[in-house]
């Protein structure tokens, strides 16, 4: 009896241990993007590379602006689809590729608050980065099934996105209240998704056997992540700038 106890506390602490190891692994990657994104604002602004995103004469974005935006839109869909077929590193590799893309994309808005309140871009980080800490540990720790909010939150995330297209196009939208709604609807979100998405890595986890696939949901649970957070950011962003 004495031997089966001792047994089971050995696979306990050996399944506690590696998904310990499986987490720090994927927040390695996840903040490691975050950076990566950070980089490509900070070289993309002090380079010149505004010029080249945002069309001065409409006062609108540049071609290019959209080609990279959807570019990484197409990149981030095709990478969660195709991840557990490619090597663990080549699905890193578009991971950190994506974050370029969007740290690129980013600046503009970067730039306004630059303009406006430079202080509002460590205030938003700061915010940010508290409450995707408070969610990531409330998914890790409930023991409550939150697979219920899985398609709600994913159709709050394609209302958001359809309005961020349709803002292109009529860029008053998101004026006054109905823009400060839709931002902290945003950031409701992406912070339940940031729960969300912690329980199931936890859940899928317990299933994986194969280290191959452990290293590719790794890559996959960090997109996810990474999506949440800088979504976030750019939703406090936007709410702390707004006339």
């Amino acid at each position: 009896m004495a031997t089966k106890q001792k047994s089971l506390k050995q696979v306990t602490a050996k399944r506690t241990g590696g998904i310990d190891l499986f987490l720090k692994r994927v927040f390695a990657l996840m903040f490691g993007a975050v950076g990566v994104t950070a980089f490509a604002a900070y070289m993309t602004i002090w380079g010149g590379g505004l010029q080249y995103l945002i069309n001065f004469h409409t006062g609108g974005m540049s071609a290019l602006y959209y080609i990279l935006l959807f570019g990484g839109l197409a990149l981030a869909i095709w990478t969660q689809v195709r991840v557990f077929s490619m090597k663990p590193t080549t699905a890193a590799l578009l991971l950190f590729l994506y974050a370029v893309l969007i740290g690129i994309t980013m600046t503009p808005l970067i730039a306004f608050a630059l303009s406006v309140n430079p202080a509002s871009i460590l205030m938003a980080f700061i915010v940010a980065a508290l409450m995707f800490a408070c969610m990531a540990m409330f998914g890790y720790k409930t023991i409550k099934d939150l697979s219920f909010m899985g398609l709600v939150l994913f159709m709050g995330m394609i209302g958001l996105l359809i309005i961020g297209l349709l803002s292109f196009i009529w860029p008053a939208m998101l004026g006054g209240t109905f823009g400060t709604i839709v931002c902290l609807i945003g950031v409701l979100v992406f912070a339940l998704f940031t729960a969300y998405d912690m329980q199931n890595l936890k859940r899928v986890y317990a299933y994986l056997d194969d280290e191959h696939q452990k290293n590719q949901f790794a890559v996959s649970g960090a997109l996810h992540l990474y999506i949440s957070f800088i979504a976030m950011f750019q939703y406090l962003l936007s709410l702390l700038n707004r006339d």
